[in-house]
């Protein structure tokens, strides 16, 4: 038995996800058609699955604490660093009203660009490149969501948020994170809370990690 949207819906709820335009979003976005097809088995549980070349999709209710910390209204310009296989993109795509969503990863970038198209996800421009420096010719947004970790936001991020503007991303060196909103304000960013603790991979690229230029291969 592979399960099915509403027991994610509900997995979702269990974890203390309130917002109703999101849980409407993960019902009518099948996160089978989002996972390799040996991982549809795991597609409606509430945990990560592998996507390749070392990388995890994001746990579905962390994704949404996420996502729920945007406080997404339906009218926002959105960029999201990490796109993995296009799940949380397609979350983030039915909630504002268009995402730019930037993957490091050329062959996941490809998998992700034809997942979007097939469920009829048309608000998303998918770059390929570092996202540790955001996508400056796209500026400001209104939201960021950074799907990994770092012990301090980058700067050309926090250059790319719209004053009043929400950034959520993992705080920390990379296994053990803190994942903090924050809010942009004159002086740069301020610390609204944190989400939750969690695990995530390290942000890579100029303005994080070192990248070994064979992962991309």
């Amino acid at each position: 038995m592979n399960g099915e949207p509403d027991d994610l819906v509900r997995a979702l709820r269990a974890a203390g996800i309130m917002d109703e335009r999101l849980l409407e979003a993960v019902r009518t976005t099948p996160r089978a058609g989002f996972v390799p097809a040996g991982q549809v088995a795991a597609a409606y549980r509430d945990v990560p699955v592998a996507i390749g070349q070392g990388q995890v999709t994001t746990q579905p209710s962390l994704s949404a604490m996420m996502i729920e910390g945007l406080g997404l209204g339906g009218d926002e310009h959105v960029l999201e660093i990490g796109t993995g296989l296009g799940f949380q993109t397609a979350l983030l795509a039915r909630l504002a009203a268009d995402v730019v969503s930037i993957e490091m990863r050329p062959g996941i970038a490809r998998q992700a660009r034809v997942n979007l198209a097939r469920h009829g996800v048309r608000n998303v421009e998918l770059r390929v490149g570092d996202g540790s420096g955001g996508v400056p010719d796209r500026a400001p947004y209104d939201a960021v969501l950074v799907s990994a970790a770092l012990p301090q936001v980058p700067a050309p991020l926090v250059a790319q948020v719209r004053p009043h503007g929400r950034l959520v991303q993992p705080i920390g060196p990379g296994g053990h994170e803190q994942v903090v909103c924050f809010e942009r304000t004159a002086s740069g960013l301020d610390q609204l809370r944190v989400l939750t603790l969690a695990c995530f991979v390290r942000l890579q690229g100029r303005y994080g990690y070192p990248l070994d230029e064979a992962e991309l291969l």
